[in-house]
């Protein structure tokens, strides 16, 4: 097997691959944002809702949060099979994510002084105001860097679709390696890809966080 770089075989890679980058890319966004919403509604629920709805969701995200990714995936795979393998991919990894945010969140949650609490309630107002216009926009400043850390994990965690046969771009590497009983510049290229999409985002998220302590 040859082992030496070829232009070429990068060349008739690269189209391939950024195909495989399309799909990563999908479930990067709407993973994130499956696990965004989620894992806010979970620390809300978590830290405002009476014990006997908080524990079993604190019960669930725990499970869901302790078990391995793939192993989600695969059970939720061979479980929902009338859905397709790349919306089962997207949900799982939603959710799986949105078990962590729900921590992110909720620390966020409780750093919010407690006057900002007891002036809600002097004012009489309702709930749903208190969480939109004053916890929230406070709780969520403080967490956005964190956020923004996740969903680069979430990012390199979609390889793990290959489980459940959803051709992302590392699974796209790998094929065109089998075909072509290449894997040097396939493999090196995803890499790149994953590099030069993800640093740009982590230099973004440590702005950021300089900013908001600032």
């Amino acid at each position: 097997m040859n082992v030496q770089w070829s232009w070429e075989r990068a060349a008739d890679a690269l189209p391939v691959l950024l195909e495989g980058f399309r799909i990563t890319l999908i479930a990067t966004v709407l993973g994130f944002l499956i696990a965004a919403v989620l894992g806010l509604v979970i620390a809300i629920i978590r830290h405002s809702f009476p014990k006997w709805i908080s524990a079993p969701v604190r019960a669930v995200t725990e499970f869901i949060r302790l078990t391995p990714l793939v192993v989600q995936l695969l059970f939720v795979y061979y479980t929902f099979s009338s859905f397709s393998a790349l919306q089962i991919g997207v949900v799982v990894i939603g959710i799986h994510y949105s078990t962590y945010m729900a921590e992110v969140y909720r620390a966020g949650i409780e750093a919010v002084p407690r006057g900002q609490w007891e002036a809600a309630r002097a004012l009489s107002l309702p709930p749903a105001r208190t969480w939109r216009a004053i916890i929230l926009p406070q709780a969520i400043r403080r967490v956005v860097p964190a956020l923004g850390n996740y969903a680069v994990s979430l990012f390199k965690d979609t390889p793990f679709l290959f489980a459940i046969s959803v051709v992302e771009m590392v699974t796209a590497a790998q094929q065109f390696g089998a075909r072509n009983f290449q894997y040097l510049e396939p493999l090196t290229l995803a890499g790149i890809i994953f590099l030069v999409a993800s640093y740009p985002t982590s230099l973004l998220i440590r702005r950021l966080e300089k900013r908001l302590a600032a």
